[in-house]
């Protein structure tokens, strides 16, 4: 079994295709290239050989297909949007409920941050799809067990008696877990995930009581991971690795800061450990979530007080930390978003490819795509001010330590079409990402800035569930841009 960092070590693939060439958005010009007429043959698994298939999924690909001209982009999204249920979900009934299991592609784990992302593109179909709807509630099943196994752990197993290779990490291991790094964001996506399903179909049923137990153990950890009385709280983590980003100082615990209300996450989105421990788009997560969670309870069938009160309380403290310490004063940009901060005045500048990023926090819901705020800090993340935005002979976008310098996520250029609200940025984005799929078919992780075919993971299903995504937004909010067959 290979965690990312070592699939990343060990994949390095070279496959056949055409240099990226991007529009002018992008400072390049694609005039003199010219591409070949191709067959474009579907990548994806025989029909008897895919783990689920959904009939509102399936209908939703006919329909949009016909609305996009270029021919490649509906080979793309054909492949890509279903991707997810086509190869990645195990679903059974345990106990008399739902349960799926949803490994990432390459890597046979359960990530809680990645399962929800690979679902989350279906929901808008659970109501007119009743099988789809029960893979969803198994997914929120499935994430409630493994929160209540540990909820400092970001990846499980199926099997809860299964080993992992890291299981001499110097943490709290147990049988179940995959890999134990506390990340704010794996907390918040199941409640992300749980109250989507319910809006999309008024369904309280999966608000059961190892649901509620699941969430009232993320607000206890939110609590301890707040820090408040100064110390580390009962999670510190240490690996034996020549890999800096995996490692944590001072004891497994960080460096220090300073109690504020915000929530420490001693690594981030990506796997990566964190240099400041208040990670801001995690902690922007965070306050969005507990409004769900103050909403769900709130309900008439579920009304709890209790919850609602200490979800309250937790916002408003979280809340104030933001408005005091993630708001920073950037020496040529003015006022911004901070990626991470201490407490005690320092922060931290950059943005990374995982999402919750700084780039993501519309998507999210945290904040509006309008806001001066956010698109005074989109500015510094999509510039040379962002350590981590590169821009070469194949592309440009954001990517991140875990990747290594020089290689830009397909994420980050699907994130910023999402985000964007210039149809000529969204257009440049989707043109990007069309000549960076190295002739796979698919996403991948990342791919290096000046050459497409240098990539890593050739099967990584949340990039591809999220490109379908992109597709599906801009077929319902700026379908004039699929109907240019040049994109």
């Amino acid at each position: 079994m290979q965690s990312r960092r070592k699939f990343l070590k060990n994949t390095g693939i070279f496959s056949a295709g055409l240099l990226a060439i991007q529009t002018d958005v992008f400072g390049l010009n694609s005039d003199s290239f010219q591409f070949p007429l191709k067959d474009f043959v579907t990548k994806r698994p025989p029909l008897a050989e895919r783990k689920f298939t959904s009939k509102a999924v399936e209908a939703a690909i006919v329909r949009i297909k016909k609305q996009i001209a270029n021919p490649e982009l509906a080979w793309l999204f054909e492949n890509c949007f279903p991707n997810t249920l086509d190869t990645t979900v195990d679903f059974e009934i345990i106990d008399g409920k739902p349960d799926t299991y949803v490994i990432t592609g390459d890597i046979d784990a359960m990530w809680l941050r990645d399962s929800t992302a690979q679902i989350w593109p279906y929901i808008p179909f659970v109501k007119e799809d009743p099988k789809l709807a029960e893979l969803v509630k198994g997914v929120i099943n499935r994430q409630a067990k493994c929160i209540l196994l540990d909820p400092y752990a970001n990846a499980f197993y199926k099997d809860f008696t299964k080993e992992s290779e890291w299981k001499n990490d110097l943490t709290k291991m147990q049988p179940g877990i995959h890999e134990r790094k506390w990340e704010i964001d794996s907390l918040c996506y199941p409640v992300r995930l749980a109250h989507g399903y319910w809006a999309a179909t008024g369904d309280i049923s999966l608000f059961d009581a190892k649901w509620k137990e699941a969430m009232l153990l993320i607000l206890q950890t939110f609590k301890e991971q707040q820090r408040l009385d100064g110390k580390g709280g009962p999670y510190s983590f240490q690996r034996q690795t020549a890999w800096a980003t995996d490692g944590v100082p001072l004891g497994g615990y960080g460096y220090p800061v300073k109690p504020c209300g915000l929530i420490v996450s001693t690594f981030r989105p990506s796997d990566d450990s964190t240099l400041f421990g208040y990670l801001i788009p995690s902690n922007m997560f965070a306050i969005e979530i507990l409004g769900y969670l103050i909403e769900i309870f709130s309900l008439p069938a579920l009304k709890d007080n209790d919850l609602v009160a200490k979800a309250k309380e937790l916002r408003d403290q979280v809340q104030k930390g933001l408005k005091e310490n993630g708001i920073i004063e950037h020496p040529k940009f003015g006022k911004i978003i901070a990626f991470e901060v201490n407490g005690y005045g320092s922060f931290h500048m950059m943005d990374d490819a995982n999402v919750p990023s700084l780039l993501s926090l519309p998507y999210l819901g945290a904040i509006g795509p309008n806001d001066p705020l956010y698109l005074n800090t989109r500015k510094v993340v999509l510039s040379e001010n962002n350590p981590f935005f590169y821009k070469g002979k194949a592309g440009e976008g954001i990517g991140g330590p875990h990747t290594g310098v020089d290689t830009i996520w397909p994420m980050s250029i699907v994130l910023r079409a999402i985000t964007s609200v210039d149809e000529k940025e969204i257009k440049a984005c989707i043109s990007s990402l069309i000549k960076t799929n190295a002739d796979t078919g698919f996403m991948h992780e990342s791919f290096h800035k000046d050459d497409v075919n240098k990539f890593t993971r050739k099967w990584f299903a949340w990039a591809n569930t999220l490109f379908g995504e992109m597709i599906v937004h801009t077929s319902i909010h700026y379908p004039q841009i699929l109907k240019d067959k040049n994109i």
